[in-house]
């Protein structure tokens, strides 16, 4: 479906408040592939800590009060960069909202976002399984840099 600007304009992002956690959970269990049909309350107090934008940050796109999607942020400090980096956390569309470019519009907030905020950097993960989302993050700027390593604590 081709995005036109009418359709973008009536998508509406904006920073998360807490009457919007149940939303989260939901589109949340879609990333997760949650199939158990509960919702997710596992995240602890993550929520909240994110609604006060001091470490992190949670925007949400809606259309006529419908909420269609959601990105996360974590704000992360390093001194190669002199003070904040971003990181992309979660970025999750509703998957009956596909093709609306809720993705990208809600990425290009957090991008400009970040700059408004000093970031020095902003960085996501690709996982093997959304390696295929490359191309889509290109078109805003991101370039492949090398490869993660975690541990689970």
């Amino acid at each position: 479906m081709t995005v036109n600007v009418k359709d973008a304009k009536a998508i509406n992002i904006r920073d998360a408040n807490a009457g919007d956690k149940d939303y989260c959970l939901d589109l949340l269990a879609v990333l997760t592939a949650a199939s158990s049909g509960e919702k997710l309350r596992t995240y602890g107090k993550g929520f909240e800590e994110l609604l006060t934008q001091q470490r992190g940050q949670i925007l949400v796109a809606e259309e006529e009060g419908l909420v269609l999607g959601m990105a996360t942020v974590s704000y992360n400090l390093a001194l190669r960069y002199g003070g904040e980096y971003c990181q992309l956390e979660e970025l999750i569309v509703d998957p009956r909202a596909r093709g609306k470019n809720v993705g990208g519009l809600l990425v290009q907030k957090t991008v400009d976002n970040a700059r408004l905020r000093g970031c020095g950097e902003y960085g996501l993960y690709l996982l093997e399984s959304t390696a295929h989302n490359k191309p889509f993050y290109e078109k805003y700027g991101f370039v492949a840099v090398g490869a993660e390593m975690r541990q689970k604590l």
